[in-house]
């Protein structure tokens, strides 16, 4: 068990700096978004910076899916990656078939962030959102 805290609490802390971990309360708002006949919706969300956010992820289909919120870059990445699987960062989720998953996200700063399903050719179907930050 030791040996596990000392590979991942370097990484936790640093990813405190970007992201509020999923396990911790939420005192900011609540966002639902649904992924149906693989699409996200809404397609269109609007939260504040520096705020936890708490995205409440349902996915209505019977085939797996993930949501990736991010820039150009991380999902450069994601198209390209090898990762199965989701979960250990706030910002890139796996949602099985018929479930639900919960996370916690705070936007450090305004902008405008895509959030996409990468599993093959669900992008190319359609399966992209955005969450818009504003500033408080």
């Amino acid at each position: 068990m030791r040996w596990l805290r000392a590979l991942v609490l370097p990484a936790v802390v640093a990813g405190v700096v970007l992201v509020t971990a999923s396990a911790m309360p939420a005192s900011g708002p609540t966002v639902t978004i649904e992924m149906r006949y693989s699409h996200f919706l809404p397609a269109s969300v609007t939260v504040p910076a520096g705020q936890p956010v708490t995205f409440v992820l349902r996915n209505l289909d019977p085939i797996d899916h993930e949501w990736i919120v991010g820039d150009e870059a991380s999902h450069s990445r994601h198209r390209t990656g090898t990762e199965p699987e989701h979960g250990e960062r706030p910002t890139e989720q796996s949602v099985p078939a018929l479930g639900m998953v919960r996370t916690v996200v705070t936007f450090p700063a305004a902008g405008t962030y895509r959030y996409i399903c990468h599993l093959p050719g669900h992008e190319q179907y359609g399966m992209i959102g955005f969450v818009t930050v504003t500033e408080r």
